[in-house]
């Protein structure tokens, strides 16, 4: 493992961003055709590694409804808009007409006013059940610190998928507030597959895995403007995250004997390039943020933000204006685009890349060579 001294008494591990590292072609190419984007988590199955993320301008009944017809898995998040307001949307339309207007940190600070509104126990059966009676898969998401709180009227809606999201979580937080929520007793009570991050390292991931969780999150900070890094210091280049947390899957399956859990990787993910070159360090599929804020039909109406703005002590992030890239369904699976920036048709570059490389498989394709980019 490389490590480099940054100062008497104190040394680091070298690690990667997906920006640093590239795919090797293997001695063979396919067919795209004969590419299979498909993943498992549990049960359900999906045609395309796509997870958005549970971010109120990414992520709405509508927009999971159609990526779930589209072939991947929206998370709508329970402590979001939705479940706070009868109508979101015209709220949503009032912080882009703020921003035009007055600026971002005016639109900002409307939108913290926004989410000091309840959550609302009705609206969260509601919206779960738009979901469940559109026929597609039933994810939703809560913060670690609101599970105790709300995870019964998400169970009693019915929820397929639970994923338990946070800037950085961990299996054993410690308070001498208040009783920390334990995440092996809850998970090993429930019923239902429960996602859960974010994590950035070997060890953390590993714990997780160990909580009977079917699926770790890996990553700190999103593409949503997010400022975890700015503000707290806290981050882990995304490539090496990936490959940790994939390392701790392959110790886990050892020790389990033969359970498989499955890595999610979460970050600024904007091109195909970009989802290939996760998968190829090791993870399962990939949860998206800003390239789907930036669809014509988002949630967001031309905006995006993290949901750290929930964070009562120290919110992070802010509003920010975002400009269309096409719609959701151009943006997942095309057609692309004659300008070549890989923003349109996600699936399609991903399964360009495992066809160049000669992989058909999303297994096959985490064993894919890869290569750093030398420093210049």
């Amino acid at each position: 493992m490389a490590e480099v001294e940054i100062g008497i008494g104190k040394s680091a591990r070298v690690a990667y961003g997906l920006d640093a590292v590239g795919i090797v072609p293997s001695r063979r190419t396919r067919d795209p055709q004969d590419v299979s984007l498909a993943w498992e988590i549990d049960a359900y199955r999906f045609d395309l590694p796509l997870v958005a993320a549970a971010a109120d301008a990414v992520t709405s009944p509508a927009s999971a409804i159609a990526l779930g017809r589209l072939g991947g898995l929206g998370v709508l998040h329970v402590e979001g808009l939705w479940t706070r307001y009868e109508q979101p949307e015209n709220h949503i339309a009032e912080l882009s007409e703020i921003g035009d207007k007055e600026g971002q940190q005016a639109a900002t600070e409307r939108l913290r006013a926004l989410y000091e509104s309840p959550v609302r126990p009705e609206l969260i059966a509601r919206r779960l059940g738009e979901l469940r009676d559109a026929g597609v898969v039933v994810a939703a998401a809560l913060r670690p610190q609101k599970v105790r709180a709300l995870s019964q009227h998400v169970l009693a809606a019915g929820v397929d998928l639970l994923v338990i999201h946070g800037t950085a979580v961990s299996a054993e937080h410690q308070s001498r507030r208040s009783e920390p929520l334990n995440l092996k007793r809850f998970i090993g009570e429930l019923d239902v597959p429960v996602l859960v991050g974010g994590c950035a390292s070997f060890s953390t991931a590993l714990h997780l895995m160990r909580t009977g969780a079917a699926g770790v999150i890996v990553g700190v900070g999103s593409g949503l403007g997010d400022r975890t890094h700015d503000v707290l210091g806290v981050g882990v280049p995304l490539a090496t995250a990936i490959a940790d947390a994939a390392g701790a899957r392959m110790r886990y399956l050892d020790e389990s004997g033969g359970r498989y859990v499955h890595v999610v990787a979460h970050g600024d993910l904007q091109t195909g390039g970009d989802l290939a070159k996760a998968i190829a360090c090791g993870a399962d599929a990939v949860m998206v943020d800003a390239a789907l804020a930036a669809a014509q039909d988002a949630p967001g109406q031309g905006g995006m933000w993290p949901m750290d703005v929930l964070h009562s002590d120290l919110p992070r992030g802010r509003w920010a204006p975002v400009t269309p890239t096409g719609t959701l369904a151009q943006i997942v699976t095309g057609p692309g685009a004659a300008t070549g920036t890989g923003l349109l048709n996600l699936a399609g570059g991903l399964r360009t890349a495992m066809a160049t490389t000669g992989y058909a498989t999303l297994k096959e394709f985490q064993k894919a060579e890869i290569m750093v980019t030398a420093a210049s």
